[in-house]
């Protein structure tokens, strides 16, 4: 085989045609769409060859029998059939070009979606604003019930306890928005303290004149809690008296919310305010649940900070303290011997031969009696609250100690005494140990 046939041999363009495929392998396999065009493109372009082809044919053999004239004619003819076919032709897009189409579809839509959100946020927010207008305007402006509430403004009370207050008797639906609109209106800091008459149908601006100007004795009631008294016995007290309405009373002693740092630390139990109810003399008025509560509340709240030191100095805290004055209360025999009694509950608090206080008291509490006596089984009741059952202090206080058993508790005595006994006399008798115990128990 000869140079010339070499280089006229076909496998160069088979290796063109290798190279090309090892490009294309390179991207992504066409779809059957695009091989469905490729094809129709192709037979296409073979249509527009073989016309080509057709027509010069005939232009030739007609060349002989036309004349110069007639040419640009036929020349016409052909371009115009050839312009024909070409528009038949298909441009197949690449697949940057489909991608970047269908991230412009999906932009479009986000951006639909996004406005269509908008719309139902700000829907929402204007039916939201139209409510919450509504409740403000019904809250602040007067109503139709004509029902008094006697609510107790203690001295110094600030704005955010008397919304509570107002908000407890059902005078005002919101504190939050009394306390903006007291602001706003410019009443912080003017209000009075007394017992003040409030229509439950009264607005803002009335509950503002109200409470800005002196507060009246309105049927007060002059009363005495006793030092010693359990809440039941307090209750029952305010109720002869027509004070109170008992259900409300006890609901607001377990869930009523008091703005007092001390009411945080308590624990969870029944009767959660008891020990705190100060025993003093009060004047109240009808109907003023919340108010009598928050009342000897406040008195506690004062005496109280005057120990705190002292309570920190014995590693007590408020409720240990509060817990054993209670007892000390309960127990004592008058002035004369509440320290030599709270040194006794002291020494057995430490003692590892004694560790039980049994003291009567707490027993009698869970018995909700003061019996004079205990029977065996009386001592053998199973409760939190029960201290010949159970070491140490009870799980809170058993009544309302007044200040002089808070000190006496803080500040006891100092002695080995473990055992106290009241005697013939009346008085109790103190000894170091149960020997001397039972020779004075016998008496």
């Amino acid at each position: 085989m000869d140079e010339k046939q070499l280089n006229n041999h076909p496998e160069s363009e088979n290796d063109e045609n290798i190279l090309v495929e090892e490009e294309q392998t390179d991207e992504k396999a066409p779809s059957e769409e695009e091989l469905a065009a490729v094809e129709k493109m192709n037979n296409i372009f073979k249509s527009v060859s073989q016309v080509k082809q057709d027509t010069e044919k005939k232009a030739e053999e007609k060349k002989n029998e036309k004349t110069e004239e007639d040419v640009p004619e036929i020349k016409e003819s052909i371009d115009a059939e050839i312009g024909e076919i070409e528009l038949m032709t298909v441009t197949i897009p690449t697949t940057s070009e489909k991608k970047e189409k269908e991230r412009k579809e999906r932009e479009e839509t986000l951006k639909k979606e996004r406005e269509f959100a908008k719309k139902v946020v700000l829907a929402i927010l204007v039916v939201a604003l139209v409510i919450l207008g509504g409740y403000f305007y019904a809250d602040f402006m007067p109503g139709n019930q004509t029902q008094e509430v006697v609510i107790t403004i203690p001295k110094g009370t600030g704005t955010a306890q008397i919304a509570e207050m107002l908000e407890k008797d059902g005078l005002i639906n919101s504190k939050f928005f009394y306390r903006v609109m007291s602001k706003l209106s410019g009443t912080d800091g003017k209000y009075n303290f007394g017992k003040f008459s409030i229509s439950k149908g009264a607005g803002y601006r009335e509950i503002f004149d109200t409470l800005t100007h002196s507060g009246k004795n309105i049927n007060a009631v002059k009363i005495t809690i006793p030092e010693g008294y359990e809440i039941y016995k307090i209750a029952d007290m305010l109720e002869q008296k027509g004070l109170i309405d008992k259900d409300k009373f006890y609901y607001l002693i377990d869930y009523g919310e008091f703005d007092y740092d001390f009411i945080d630390e308590l624990p969870l139990r029944d009767n959660r305010l008891e020990g705190y109810l100060f025993p003093s003399t009060y004047e109240f008025a009808p109907n003023d649940e919340y108010g009598i509560i928050n009342e000897m509340l406040m008195q506690f709240d004062k005496m109280y900070k005057k120990y705190e030191e002292r309570a920190k100095e014995m590693n007590m805290t408020m409720d240990e303290v509060v817990t054993l004055a209670s007892i000390v209360e309960r127990e004592a025999k008058g002035d004369e011997d509440r320290k030599l009694v709270s040194s006794v509950f002291h020494n057995r608090l430490k003692s590892n031969e004694m560790p039980y206080l049994q003291s009567c008291a707490t027993v009698q509490y869970v018995l909700r009696e003061r019996k004079p006596v205990l029977s065996v089984d009386d001592t053998k009741i199973d409760s939190p609250y029960n201290t010949y059952i159970n070491k140490g202090l009870p799980i809170g206080p058993i009544a309302s100690p007044g200040e002089k058993a808070v000190e006496a508790t803080l500040y006891p005595a100092n002695t080995d005494y473990l055992f106290f006994v009241v005697g013939a006399d009346g008085k109790h008798q103190f000894s170091k140990t149960f020997g001397e115990h039972i020779q004075n128990k016998n008496g």
